[in-house]
């Protein structure tokens, strides 16, 4: 189970310093998948750097009782003056996987040819998602995190993806951050609105969808 408590997120401006999450609460079984919409600014994206550890909370706890992805397609982690292979045996041995099991597994999926053995930095951002798609796909993560990214490149790699996430490892646990209300509800099981640094839940998607349409006319 992840457990978020009582987590806040506080970023220093020009301005002094600006409150981006309040006092969030939620929490994720095994298997459990959760949709939380938010406008772009919302701040979903800082909450999945939270719960991937990419970033702490000002103030508050998660507690992880299950493994957790990064967020798929987010390559902020790679070395760039390292090649792609080599990016991949460090990852592997941070995750206590088989190197040459994970070197098939992405060749394979991530469709990269001779440029997994060449510099990260000479990758375009689309080759940079797409190994970072397959790297975590590759390991077995009880819950894995999706921050808009579902698709990276052409349709045929998009549908390849969907079907990996959303068919082959359809027994974990999942969440999806959008704004896009169609991803939520083909691919969660229930769905939060995150609006002005708040998390607010409901019983039932629709109700998350019309609290969501409601302050977009607002907005």
């Amino acid at each position: 189970m992840i457990i978020v408590n009582n987590v806040s997120k506080q970023y220093l401006t020009r301005k002094g310093y600006k409150t981006v999450l309040n006092n969030i609460n939620f929490s994720l079984k095994k298997g459990e998948k959760i949709g939380i919409l938010g406008r772009n600014g919302a701040g979903k994206s800082t909450l999945i750097k939270l719960i991937s550890e990419i970033e702490k909370p000002t103030s508050g706890s998660i507690v992880r009782n299950m493994s957790i992805s990064w967020p798929l397609a987010f390559s902020g982690g790679f070395q760039g003056s390292l090649s792609g292979m080599d990016n991949l045996k460090f990852i592997c041995r941070i995750y206590g996987c088989c190197i040459e099991k994970t070197k098939k597994y992405v060749e394979d999926f991530a469709e990269l040819g001779d440029y997994l053995f060449e510099p990260i930095k000479k990758y375009s951002s689309g080759m940079k998602a797409r190994l970072a798609f397959a790297l975590s796909l590759s390991i077995e993560f009880d819950c894995y995190l999706i921050d808009e990214v579902i698709a990276v490149g052409d349709s045929r790699f998009t549908e390849k993806c969907k079907k990996e996430l959303f068919e082959n490892k359809k027994d974990r646990a999942l969440i999806l951050v959008s704004h896009n209300m169609n991803a939520i509800k083909n691919y969660c099981d229930k769905a939060m609105v995150l609006d002005e640094g708040c998390l607010y839940q409901f019983d039932t998607i629709e109700q998350a969808y019309t609290y969501y349409n409601d302050r977009l006319k607002i907005a």
